[in-house]
């Protein structure tokens, strides 16, 4: 399975930019009708977006949206491929919009304290549920925290959420800085040392630094591929030669690993 690794917002009042976003290169293009749209611009962004998804596109579209209201105008149109849920808190939020769109992809975006707390209830609240991830503007405001490290233990939280409910790993949430890439890709490496896997982004000259911050190293691909051949002549739990030990746990992540790798093609 490949995992999208970039994840580019744009704003739902600028069809123009959407196509850009849809030119980019992203994994994943999210039509953003909530945070990024003026309030006297909101019925403007849903009959854009209606438009542009009238028509399918190679780039796999997901829309935030701002109200449930506009998920019926939007939720069988050719080219959605899910829904990004803002400020959902608990299990049940989720599951009255899964009602409405059954089998459409949904992925709850957790922005306060009390969604945090109820992280796995919302990954499991329904099979539609495709994906979690934490919206850390209105989570930092939430708890007041100022420094980046004050988010580490809710990161983890939602690592975990997924994991344990058998969602791929998280992306991470978005870098406001659009001009600071140095501090974009430091922010990245911390992000994958906790096990998020790819990152949304906001404007797209951070997809690069995203990609390559997510990549695997030369030495993490030699590393893989050691492990996945010593596994396959094998085939049970064993020590390699350096003496690192491998059971089936290591050679899932190996795998992850080389499939990595394989988009630096």
């Amino acid at each position: 399975m490949t995992f999208p690794l970039t994840w580019l917002y744009a704003p739902g009042d600028r069809p123009d930019v959407v196509r850009k976003a849809l030119a980019s290169g992203a994994d994943v293009v999210i039509v953003d009708l909530e945070d990024a749209v003026a309030p006297d611009r909101k019925a403007y962004a849903l009959d854009a977006t209606v438009d542009l998804l009238s028509d399918p596109h190679p780039v796999p579209v997901h829309v935030r949206i701002h109200t449930p209201r506009d998920i019926p105008p939007l939720a069988t149109l050719p080219g959605l491929s899910g829904f990004r849920v803002p400020k959902v808190t608990q299990a049940t939020d989720i599951r009255r919009i899964a009602d409405v769109v059954p089998g459409l992809p949904l992925f709850p975006l957790l922005e306060n304290a009390l969604a945090v707390e109820h992280a796995y209830h919302i990954a499991t609240a329904h099979p539609s549920v495709h994906g979690i991830a934490l919206g850390e503007a209105d989570l930092r405001a939430d708890l007041g925290v100022r420094e980046d490290a004050g988010l580490d233990w809710p990161r983890s939280r939602i690592v975990l959420a997924a994991r344990a409910a058998a969602l791929p790993p998280p992306a991470q949430s978005v870098h406001p800085d659009v001009r600071d890439l140095e501090s974009l890709a430091v922010s990245c490496a911390r992000g994958r040392s906790l096990g998020f896997l790819g990152r949304a982004a906001i404007h797209p000259r951070q997809l690069p630094v995203i990609e390559q911050a997510y990549l695997p190293t030369p030495d993490e691909v030699a590393g893989a591929e050691e492990v996945v051949k010593a596994a396959e002549a094998d085939g049970g739990a064993l020590a390699l030669p350096d003496g690192r030990f491998v059971d089936a746990a290591v050679v899932e992540g190996a795998r992850r690993v080389l499939n990595l790798a394989a988009r630096r093609g």
